[in-house]
Protein backbone atom coordinates (compact mmCIF):
# COMPACT_ATOMS: atom_id res chain seq x y z
CA UNK A 1 0.00 0.00 0.00
CA UNK A 2 2.80 2.44 0.87
CA UNK A 3 4.48 1.86 -2.48
CA UNK A 4 1.27 2.60 -4.39
CA UNK A 5 0.83 5.85 -2.48
CA UNK A 6 4.39 6.86 -3.37
CA UNK A 7 3.98 6.04 -7.02
CA UNK A 8 0.76 8.06 -7.16
CA UNK A 9 2.61 11.27 -6.23
CA UNK A 10 4.97 12.18 -9.09
CA UNK A 11 5.97 15.43 -7.37
CA UNK A 12 7.89 13.48 -4.71
CA UNK A 13 9.30 10.51 -6.57
CA UNK A 14 12.65 12.08 -7.53
CA UNK A 15 13.61 13.32 -4.05
CA UNK A 16 15.91 10.37 -3.35
CA UNK A 17 17.55 10.59 -6.80
CA UNK A 18 18.61 14.22 -7.05
CA UNK A 19 22.38 13.58 -6.85
CA UNK A 20 22.30 10.91 -9.56
CA UNK A 21 19.99 13.09 -11.66
CA UNK A 22 22.40 16.03 -11.54
CA UNK A 23 25.49 13.96 -12.30
CA UNK A 24 24.30 11.41 -14.82
CA UNK A 25 21.25 12.57 -16.77
CA UNK A 26 22.04 13.54 -20.37
CA UNK A 27 21.85 17.16 -21.48
CA UNK A 28 20.34 18.26 -24.78
CA UNK A 29 21.94 19.04 -28.15
CA UNK A 30 22.71 22.75 -28.53
CA UNK A 31 21.33 22.55 -32.07
CA UNK A 32 17.84 22.89 -30.62
CA UNK A 33 18.52 26.59 -29.93
CA UNK A 34 19.35 27.31 -33.58
CA UNK A 35 16.41 25.20 -34.68
CA UNK A 36 13.91 27.14 -32.54
CA UNK A 37 15.37 30.43 -33.79
CA UNK A 38 14.92 29.29 -37.38
CA UNK A 39 11.29 28.51 -36.62
CA UNK A 40 10.82 32.03 -35.14
CA UNK A 41 9.93 30.48 -31.80
CA UNK A 42 12.96 31.76 -29.92
CA UNK A 43 14.82 35.06 -29.70
CA UNK A 44 17.13 36.50 -27.05
CA UNK A 45 14.26 38.51 -25.51
CA UNK A 46 11.84 35.56 -25.36
CA UNK A 47 10.53 35.12 -21.82
CA UNK A 48 10.39 31.42 -20.97
CA UNK A 49 8.75 29.24 -18.35
CA UNK A 50 10.41 25.86 -17.89
CA UNK A 51 7.68 23.75 -16.32
CA UNK A 52 8.91 20.88 -14.17
CA UNK A 53 12.40 22.32 -14.49
CA UNK A 54 13.96 19.78 -12.15
CA UNK A 55 17.67 20.33 -11.54
CA UNK A 56 17.93 22.85 -14.40
CA UNK A 57 19.49 20.74 -17.17
CA UNK A 58 17.18 22.08 -19.89
CA UNK A 59 16.88 25.52 -18.29
CA UNK A 60 20.62 26.15 -18.57
CA UNK A 61 20.63 25.91 -22.37
CA UNK A 62 18.13 28.76 -22.64
CA UNK A 63 19.83 30.82 -19.95
CA UNK A 64 23.03 30.61 -21.98
CA UNK A 65 21.05 32.02 -24.93
CA UNK A 66 20.33 35.09 -22.82
CA UNK A 67 16.68 34.36 -22.11
CA UNK A 68 14.83 35.20 -18.93
CA UNK A 69 13.73 31.79 -17.64
CA UNK A 70 11.33 30.99 -14.83
CA UNK A 71 12.01 27.50 -13.49
CA UNK A 72 8.78 26.09 -12.09
CA UNK A 73 9.39 22.96 -10.00
CA UNK A 74 7.22 21.32 -7.30
CA UNK A 75 9.90 19.05 -5.82
CA UNK A 76 11.82 20.91 -3.11
CA UNK A 77 15.01 18.84 -3.41
CA UNK A 78 15.24 19.23 -7.17
CA UNK A 79 14.35 22.91 -7.00
CA UNK A 80 17.10 23.59 -4.44
CA UNK A 81 19.58 21.68 -6.60
CA UNK A 82 18.67 23.85 -9.60
CA UNK A 83 19.04 27.03 -7.56
CA UNK A 84 22.57 25.96 -6.61
CA UNK A 85 23.42 24.76 -10.12
CA UNK A 86 22.20 28.01 -11.74
CA UNK A 87 23.13 30.48 -9.04
CA UNK A 88 25.42 32.41 -11.37
CA UNK A 89 22.62 33.34 -13.76
CA UNK A 90 20.86 36.65 -13.04
CA UNK A 91 18.27 35.79 -15.73
CA UNK A 92 17.00 32.76 -13.77
CA UNK A 93 14.06 32.83 -11.36
CA UNK A 94 13.07 29.78 -9.31
CA UNK A 95 9.43 29.19 -8.40
CA UNK A 96 7.74 26.56 -6.26
CA UNK A 97 4.89 25.53 -8.51
CA UNK A 98 3.61 22.87 -10.87
CA UNK A 99 2.25 22.51 -14.38
CA UNK A 100 -1.23 22.77 -12.93
CA UNK A 101 -0.52 25.76 -10.64
CA UNK A 102 2.57 27.66 -11.81
CA UNK A 103 2.01 30.79 -9.65
CA UNK A 104 3.01 32.93 -12.63
CA UNK A 105 0.98 35.98 -13.67
CA UNK A 106 -1.46 35.92 -16.56
CA UNK A 107 -0.17 36.51 -20.10
CA UNK A 108 3.45 36.94 -19.01
CA UNK A 109 5.21 34.13 -20.90
CA UNK A 110 6.27 33.98 -24.58
CA UNK A 111 7.37 30.35 -24.58
CA UNK A 112 6.63 27.38 -22.34
CA UNK A 113 9.17 24.57 -22.40
CA UNK A 114 9.00 21.22 -20.65
CA UNK A 115 11.33 18.25 -20.62
CA UNK A 116 10.79 14.76 -19.24
CA UNK A 117 8.40 16.23 -16.65
CA UNK A 118 5.60 16.29 -19.22
CA UNK A 119 5.02 12.63 -18.42
CA UNK A 120 3.65 13.64 -15.01
CA UNK A 121 1.32 16.50 -15.97
CA UNK A 122 -2.42 16.42 -15.48
CA UNK A 123 -3.04 17.38 -19.09
CA UNK A 124 -6.36 19.15 -18.76
CA UNK A 125 -5.32 21.21 -15.76
CA UNK A 126 -1.92 21.95 -17.28
CA UNK A 127 -3.48 23.08 -20.53
CA UNK A 128 -5.75 25.53 -18.72
CA UNK A 129 -2.81 26.89 -16.76
CA UNK A 130 -0.60 27.19 -19.83
CA UNK A 131 -3.30 29.16 -21.65
CA UNK A 132 -3.56 31.48 -18.65
CA UNK A 133 0.14 32.34 -18.44
CA UNK A 134 0.96 32.44 -22.17
CA UNK A 135 0.85 35.66 -24.13
CA UNK A 136 -1.35 35.64 -27.27
CA UNK A 137 0.22 33.39 -29.91
CA UNK A 138 2.68 32.02 -27.35
CA UNK A 139 4.38 28.73 -28.13
CA UNK A 140 4.80 25.44 -26.31
CA UNK A 141 7.88 23.26 -26.85
CA UNK A 142 8.28 19.80 -25.34
CA UNK A 143 11.79 18.35 -25.39
CA UNK A 144 13.00 15.00 -24.13
CA UNK A 145 15.58 12.31 -24.70
CA UNK A 146 14.37 8.88 -25.74
CA UNK A 147 16.84 6.05 -26.04
CA UNK A 148 17.61 5.65 -29.72
CA UNK A 149 15.45 3.20 -31.60
CA UNK A 150 18.36 1.80 -33.61
CA UNK A 151 17.77 -1.84 -32.72
CA UNK A 152 21.32 -2.41 -31.46
CA UNK A 153 22.08 -5.33 -29.16
CA UNK A 154 22.82 -2.94 -26.32
CA UNK A 155 19.56 -1.00 -26.74
CA UNK A 156 17.58 -4.22 -26.77
CA UNK A 157 19.36 -5.60 -23.71
CA UNK A 158 19.00 -2.33 -21.81
CA UNK A 159 15.30 -2.08 -22.66
CA UNK A 160 14.74 -5.64 -21.42
CA UNK A 161 16.58 -4.78 -18.20
CA UNK A 162 14.34 -1.74 -17.64
CA UNK A 163 11.21 -3.74 -18.42
CA UNK A 164 12.27 -6.38 -15.91
CA UNK A 165 13.15 -4.06 -13.02
CA UNK A 166 11.25 -0.85 -13.71
CA UNK A 167 8.47 -0.66 -11.13
CA UNK A 168 6.02 1.31 -13.28
CA UNK A 169 8.07 1.88 -16.42
CA UNK A 170 5.27 0.96 -18.83
CA UNK A 171 2.86 3.38 -17.18
CA UNK A 172 5.42 6.19 -17.39
CA UNK A 173 6.08 5.53 -21.08
CA UNK A 174 2.36 5.57 -21.90
CA UNK A 175 2.19 9.28 -21.13
CA UNK A 176 4.42 10.09 -24.10
CA UNK A 177 1.50 9.22 -26.37
CA UNK A 178 -0.63 11.95 -24.84
CA UNK A 179 1.10 14.71 -26.81
CA UNK A 180 -1.61 14.38 -29.47
CA UNK A 181 -4.24 15.30 -26.90
CA UNK A 182 -2.36 18.35 -25.68
CA UNK A 183 -1.65 20.59 -28.64
CA UNK A 184 -1.20 20.98 -32.38
CA UNK A 185 2.45 20.29 -32.97
CA UNK A 186 5.21 19.57 -35.40
CA UNK A 187 8.08 17.29 -34.51
CA UNK A 188 11.83 17.30 -35.05
CA UNK A 189 14.45 14.81 -33.84
CA UNK A 190 18.15 15.31 -33.07
CA UNK A 191 20.85 12.78 -32.30
CA UNK A 192 22.25 12.71 -28.76
CA UNK A 193 24.40 10.31 -26.75
CA UNK A 194 26.26 9.61 -23.52
CA UNK A 195 29.51 7.67 -23.11
CA UNK A 196 29.76 6.20 -19.61
CA UNK A 197 31.99 3.96 -17.53
CA UNK A 198 30.24 1.52 -15.22
CA UNK A 199 30.04 3.85 -12.24
CA UNK A 200 28.40 6.56 -14.33
CA UNK A 201 26.17 4.05 -16.12
CA UNK A 202 24.94 2.78 -12.76
CA UNK A 203 24.23 6.36 -11.66
CA UNK A 204 22.34 7.01 -14.89
CA UNK A 205 20.16 3.94 -14.31
CA UNK A 206 19.48 4.85 -10.67
CA UNK A 207 18.43 8.37 -11.66
CA UNK A 208 15.25 6.92 -13.20
CA UNK A 209 12.26 7.14 -10.87
CA UNK A 210 10.99 3.65 -11.69
CA UNK A 211 14.24 1.82 -10.80
CA UNK A 212 14.48 0.22 -7.31
CA UNK A 213 17.01 1.69 -4.90
CA UNK A 214 19.26 0.05 -2.28
CA UNK A 215 16.43 -0.40 0.24
CA UNK A 216 14.66 -2.80 -2.13
CA UNK A 217 15.33 -6.53 -1.68
CA UNK A 218 15.91 -7.05 -5.39
CA UNK A 219 18.60 -4.35 -5.56
CA UNK A 220 21.68 -6.65 -5.24
CA UNK A 221 20.41 -8.99 -7.93
CA UNK A 222 19.54 -6.04 -10.18
CA UNK A 223 23.01 -4.50 -9.85
CA UNK A 224 24.66 -7.85 -10.61
CA UNK A 225 22.61 -8.11 -13.77
CA UNK A 226 23.50 -4.52 -14.65
CA UNK A 227 27.20 -5.35 -14.26
CA UNK A 228 26.78 -8.31 -16.59
CA UNK A 229 24.95 -6.16 -19.14
CA UNK A 230 27.73 -3.56 -19.04
CA UNK A 231 30.48 -6.16 -19.28
CA UNK A 232 28.89 -7.70 -22.36
CA UNK A 233 28.47 -4.44 -24.29
CA UNK A 234 31.36 -2.22 -23.12
CA UNK A 235 34.22 -1.27 -25.36
CA UNK A 236 37.41 -0.25 -23.55
CA UNK A 237 35.43 0.21 -20.35
CA UNK A 238 32.82 2.49 -21.92
CA UNK A 239 29.28 2.05 -23.22
CA UNK A 240 27.42 4.53 -25.40
CA UNK A 241 23.74 5.24 -24.76
CA UNK A 242 22.20 6.74 -27.88
CA UNK A 243 19.17 9.01 -27.71
CA UNK A 244 16.67 10.60 -30.02
CA UNK A 245 16.14 14.11 -28.66
CA UNK A 246 12.54 14.70 -29.68
CA UNK A 247 11.12 18.22 -29.99
CA UNK A 248 7.38 18.83 -30.19
CA UNK A 249 6.53 22.46 -30.96
CA UNK A 250 3.32 24.34 -31.63
CA UNK A 251 0.28 26.07 -30.13
CA UNK A 252 -2.24 24.85 -27.60
CA UNK A 253 -5.63 23.75 -28.92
Amino acid sequence: MAEKKYLADPKKRFSSRVENYIKYRPSYPLEIIDFLKEKNILAEDTVIADIGSGTGILTKIFLNNGNQVYGVEPNKDMRKAAEKFLQGYTNFSSLEGSAEVTKLEENCIDLIIAGQAFHWFDLEQAKREFKRILKPNGNVVLIWNNRGKTGTDFNSSYENFILKYGIDYKEVKKNEGNVDLFFNYQKETFYNFQELNFSRFKGRVLSSSYIPLADNLIFPRMILELENLFSKHQRNGIIRIEYDTEIYYGHLI
